[in-house]
């Protein structure tokens, strides 16, 4: 399914868990439960988390991080022309010759940490590709993505770490698979490609507020207690049928689940005071006890999450988040380049994350948490007749966190030139700066989940084309 528009954080009703009874075991999946780990006093030692920020739609990265420098920065106004952001308005990336679009300037303090990179020009791949090469391969090649420039097959292959969209799992579910994390991904941003294992779905939470448990039998009132211990007797029974009692073993332990978290999801700003620091850190985008963006409540509920990580079991998680609308096929700026419907997607998204990463700092997790990332794929360097972009391959990202090797930039910056060596066009009506990508999902991904402690092994199980690249396995910025 393609992923477009953003998902409001108490609006899940098809995802809140048992509405009906069924609904709620066949959430977890097959074996996601299995290995509930007891709750304990304090986190396990060495904890390490990774956040996952899909930006659904395909974000105009071109702008997001923009160069400075008098040379290049003209060759990206000439382009770019109407779209094209004036150097003093950029956020300014000090010893680096590059710039943050202007709406992200909440980053700026995490930048002058040395806790943020760019990391330019990743996409989909199956080995290195060059133009020629490109070009003359057809388009059914193994060494081709599937379906380039396609929404919801680019998704995939972003979301899977592959050049096929047969692949079913995601990398993220196969990393928490071999890295034997004590819950498969947890989804606060729905139930994509990116947690599925072979074995396991997301477990998909939904925002603050939020129900997670048994919906109508979650009181003290006597008739939800007497309906939901009829329900729990129910489950617990034995039966002959060999199916029944998996069935309702992935009952019994979703009970156990919703029992295990689900105070810790309802918790909204200012309910536990033990949630303070988190509470101050997200008081900018804040109005009372409701984060204002869904962005921002999905990543204040990741926040909770950390730091009740003794409650969510084991010391690696790895979580997911989304923030749909950058399908900028129009009106892509206003009056002027900084503002419109790309640079308030940008604020809400620059906003959120420096919320979340002052939250880590303030209470001591800043070291422990790297938040990075993805999209559907980057979009035409040169601009339509519509004030916007359309669709590409090859995209810039960014990631933060206190373990970043942050202060400088990673992978190679694309040539401004249509039809030049790194834009796929070569006649004059394919000449829009669709960059062929110089990192892989598979690169960007190994370097993440060696820093959560996948051996080479383990990153070449989960990561199947990242052999192809040789000795080109860790992009350096962790």
């Amino acid at each position: 399914m393609m992923h477009t528009t953003e998902m409001e954080s108490g609006d899940l009703t098809r995802r809140q868990w048992l509405k009906h009874a069924g609904a709620f075991g066949a959430a977890l999946g097959t074996g996601s439960l299995a290995a509930l780990a007891p709750l304990t006093a304090q986190a396990q030692s060495g904890y390490r988390a990774l956040v996952c920020v899909f930006l659904y739609g395909g974000n105009d990265g071109a702008n997001m991080v923009v160069p400075t420098d008098s040379t290049r920065h003209g060759e990206y106004a000439s382009i770019r022309q109407r779209l094209a952001l004036p150097v003093n308005r950029l956020v300014s990336l000090g010893g680096v010759p590059f710039g943050l679009h202007p709406a992200m300037a909440s980053l700026q303090g995490a930048w002058n940490s040395g806790d943020l990179a760019p990391v330019f020009n990743v996409g989909p791949l199956a080995r290195p590709l060059t133009k020629a090469q490109y070009r003359s391969l057809p388009s059914s090649s193994p060494d081709v993505p599937d379906n380039l420039f396609s929404h919801s097959d680019q998704q995939n292959l972003w979301e899977s770490a592959s050049a096929s969209v047969l692949t079913r799992t995601g990398w993220g579910g196969r990393a928490s698979a071999a890295l034997g994390t004590a819950l498969p991904v947890v989804s606060v941003g729905g139930n994509g490609r990116f947690g599925l294992s072979a074995v396991d779905v997301p477990l998909v939470l939904p925002g603050p507020g939020g129900t997670f448990g048994l919906q109508g039998m979650d009181s003290t009132w006597a008739p939800h207690v007497a309906r939901r211990n009829a329900v729990q007797a129910l489950h617990a029974a034995g039966h002959a049928n060999t199916l029944l009692n998996q069935y309702t073993g992935q009952q019994r332990a979703a009970f156990d689940m919703a029992t295990q978290l689900g105070a810790l999801v309802r918790i909204r700003p200012g309910d536990d005071s033990a949630l303070a620091a988190i509470d101050a850190a997200f008081a900018p985008i804040a109005t009372g006890n409701r984060i204002n963006t869904p962005i921002g409540r999905q990543l204040y509920q990741v926040a909770k999450l950390v730091h009740g990580n003794a409650t969510l079991g084991g010391n690696r998680q790895i979580f997911f988040a989304s923030q749909g609308g950058y399908d900028t096929h129009g009106d892509q700026v206003a009056s002027n380049p900084w503002e419109g419907q790309h640079a308030r997607l940008l604020q809400t998204l620059a906003d959120a994350m420096a919320c979340f990463y002052n939250a880590m700092q303030a209470i001591g997790m800043g070291n422990a948490v790297t938040l990075f990332t993805q999209s559907d794929f980057g979009r035409t360097f040169r601009p339509n007749n519509s004030l916007g972009t359309d669709h590409a391959w090859g995209n810039h990202q960014l990631v933060l966190g206190g373990a970043v090797q942050g202060g400088q930039t990673y992978g190679t910056y694309p040539a401004l030139q249509l039809g030049g060596p790194d834009d796929v066009g070569e006649r004059s009506w394919e000449l829009h700066g669709r960059w062929i990508p110089t990192t892989s999902v598979d690169q960007y991904a190994a370097t993440l989940l060696r820093w959560m402690g996948a051996s080479e092994g383990q990153l070449d199980a989960v990561l199947p084309n990242l052999s192809n690249f040789g000795g080109a396995r860790n992009v350096g910025f962790l």
